[in-house]
């Protein structure tokens, strides 16, 4: 069956998360992704380790974000190597580049220079700030942005209470939604190229996407003019829709409606609260919390995560445990959905996550593990854009390209 992007040609000039993801998205829906990287340091995500795969120096970071792509190592600084990329650029689909703002025009790989070379080439270029502002000019990672994107001061324990403080998120999701945007970007830009013919310019910053996904946290801040704060694990605008202790452990109670908490009430044993006209709409709960969360608190004390998790699945209210990285991949569901993919890779199997979207038709394939580096240098210069075979050697002798020597 074709993949549903098979037809997509993209090379990437991106390292570490954000730009490598959204590629890596597009490669599993079928796209041709070409990785462009530094001969001899590659994507700073190599050296990003330990882990290794196999005892290798293949990190587990860099095989998270660079499944089913091909890697070219090239020097594209050099004249002789820019050559050869603009070569692979001509007739490209796409480019994902995530330079800092002027970086690439001194290389002639600047959107302007590039649309004349080729006018259907779709440009996304992923920076900290973007292409304009005051900030444009700065380097940033994920880590700064959460901060300055607002994140960290709605994550985390109240001031004043046990580890209290702003806190980061456990992975890096300013890369990831800015990965996500780009990649719908991408797509939304291969549509319009359908009617116009000519390609267009991306431009998305992680302080964007950041401050946009604050989503309903900015929201409340626009209507209200009330600054959000961190409320640890509570939710701002739905109670009770947070962790609690039970006699064991934690788990967690997402009540979205009037009638989930009448039959959490119920399985609590606890049909007083959902009488208690303090607590019988969303809005009273939320002017009530304290008083009702000390009462539900010592409720689900008396009883094991276990049990609870039983009850309030019995009742029909959504609630979860708080798993491990090593539970979650237990879970009944993950392995009912194969979220575990193993891939054949030189230093071993590759283990990766499985892309989760599901198509009925065109679904996600897994058709290489991350590439060595520089593993398809030959592949893509020599067989398909027709490179002399001696003057490829001549360019890994100058250091222009490189390649592992089972592949080259």
């Amino acid at each position: 069956m074709t993949a549903a992007l098979s037809k997509l040609r993209v090379v990437e000039l991106a390292r570490v998360l954000a730009g490598p993801w959204a590629a890596q998205t597009l490669a599993d829906l079928g796209a041709d992704v070409v990785k462009i990287e530094h001969p001899k340091r590659g994507d700073d995500t190599r050296a990003w380790g330990p882990p290794y795969l196999g005892g290798s120096t293949e990190s587990a970071y860099f095989l998270c974000t660079n499944r089913n792509k091909r890697s070219v190592a090239l020097d594209f600084a050099k004249p002789d190597g820019r050559d050869v990329l603009l070569r692979l650029l001509k007739d490209a689909d796409v480019l994902i580049e995530n330079f800092r703002p002027g970086a690439l025009g001194k290389y002639g790989l600047d959107y302007d220079s590039l649309h004349r070379l080729n006018p259907r080439l779709i440009y996304c270029s992923i920076t900290a700030f973007g292409q304009t502002g005051p900030a444009s000019h700065r380097p940033g990672y994920d880590f700064a942005i959460q901060g300055q994107g607002g994140l960290m001061s709605i994550t985390g324990q109240p001031d004043g209470s046990p580890g209290g403080g702003p806190m980061k998120v456990g992975v890096a999701v300013t890369d990831l939604f800015s990965g996500l945007y780009a990649t719908i970007g991408i797509l939304a830009a291969v549509e319009a190229r359908r009617e116009t013919q000519r390609g267009q310019r991306i431009d998305l910053g992680l302080f964007d996407a950041q401050v946009a996904v604050l989503a309903n946290q900015a929201s409340n801040y626009l209507v209200s003019g009330a600054v959000p704060e961190r409320l640890g694990n509570s939710h701002p605008n739905v109670v009770p829709y947070q962790s609690f202790a039970t006699k064991d452990g934690h788990l967690i109670l997402a009540v979205g409606n009037d009638e989930q908490f009448k039959r959490c009430c119920r399985q609590l044993g606890r049909d007083d609260l959902a009488a208690d006209e303090r607590f019988d709409t969303n809005s009273n709960r939320i002017k009530h919390r304290s008083a009702l969360i000390d009462e539900m608190a010592r409720s689900f004390a008396l009883r094991t995560t276990a049990e609870w998790l039983a009850a309030l699945e019995a009742g029909d209210v959504p609630s979860a445990p708080i798993n491990r990285i090593d539970q979650v991949f237990a879970e009944p569901q993950a392995l009912a959905r194969q979220l575990r993919v193993d891939l054949p890779h030189p230093c071993g199997m590759a283990p990766s996550v499985a892309n989760p979207i599901r198509l009925s038709e065109t679904p996600p394939t897994y058709r290489r593990a991350p590439p060595l580096l520089g593993q398809h240098s030959r592949e893509i210069l020599v067989t398909e854009l027709g490179v002399d075979p001696a003057h490829f050697d001549r360019l890994v002798a100058a250091g222009v390209l490189s390649c592992p020597p089972e592949s080259g």
